[in-house]
């Protein structure tokens, strides 16, 4: 019972006197109280793993109650991000879909008068995805792929998974960050792979530089660990003839002011201006 709860129990027992229209919501207070008890911090280790597992499960039912009134083709796109979110991220869109909250990977429901552009990144992308979508709305159908798509191996191994079905017209790519610690040889041998994957969609292939990574203080994450990747896939790009939308030069005169310090990621503002001009050069491509 909380403290409030409490309080009233005191003053239904020893208070001045109440009228029988102000007792009777009191006494239902008291019994809800009773009935369910107020949440409390774990004591142990085994508590809290059995409420993070209620609440687990909770979640659980919830979002396979959703999914259950969702049309068939959405629920096939919520088994794959079943598939390939992983436990970090799927816990996360079935917190926000149960919530009602829209996130970047929402169902997209295209529309058959629009061009398709496909969004494939890591972390980084996935923030800039929605203010893709808001700046492209009535003018391309934009999908992201259905992961964190990481490094390059990974991408080798589920292309074929993020390409789906559907035709795109273009195909807008980074890998990189995930890659920071990837041997040069084999970070631009296995670019040359994906780019001939992605070739045979007919898309328009558009690859995101790298944006910019702080000096960690344990050495392991250093800047220009991702000024070599963006130089040696450059290359890569303009022997493939494959457009390149340079973020890492777009952003970098704005750290300050769009990224945490510390951090790989940024702020709401950052991811906006990341957002229009992910979109600005999408737009050129389709034209």
């Amino acid at each position: 019972m909380n403290h409030h709860l409490l309080l009233l129990a005191v003053l239904l027992l020893s208070g001045p006197r109440l009228t029988a229209d102000e007792v009777r919501p009191a006494r239902q207070l008291l019994a809800q109280a009773a009935a369910s008890p107020a949440k409390r911090e774990p004591t142990n280790a085994a508590e809290a793993a059995a409420q993070k597992a209620k609440a687990d499960a909770e979640l659980e039912a919830k979002y396979q109650a959703l999914v259950a009134k969702l049309p068939p083709e959405q629920q096939a796109w919520e088994r794959v991000l079943q598939a390939q979110l992983g436990g970090f991220y799927l816990p996360i869109h079935k917190r926000e879909k149960v919530a009602g909250r829209s996130n970047a990977w929402d169902f997209v429901q295209d529309d058959p008068k629009l061009p398709r552009v496909l969004l494939i990144g890591d972390s980084v992308s996935r923030g800039y995805t929605q203010a893709v979508r808001k700046a492209m709305a009535g003018k391309a159908n934009v999908h992201r792929a259905p992961a964190n798509c990481g490094p390059t191996a990974s991408g080798l191994k589920n292309l074929d998974v993020w390409l789906g079905d559907g035709k795109w017209a273009v195909i807008h790519f980074n890998f990189g960050i995930h890659d920071r610690n990837t041997p040069l040889p084999d970070y631009t041998q296995r670019l040359e792979q994906l780019i001939g994957r992605m070739k045979q969609t007919g898309a328009k292939l558009i690859w995101a530089s790298t944006t910019p990574i702080p000096d960690s203080p344990d050495g392991k994450q250093t800047a220009a660990s991702i000024v070599e990747r963006n130089q040696a896939a450059a290359a890569v790009m303009r022997k493939h003839g494959v457009l390149t939308d340079d973020l890492f030069a777009a952003i970098a005169p704005r750290l300050a002011e769009m990224q945490p310090p510390n951090d790989v990621h940024f702020n709401a503002k950052g991811y906006d201006f990341l957002g229009e001009t992910v979109a600005a050069s999408i737009q050129r491509a389709l034209k």
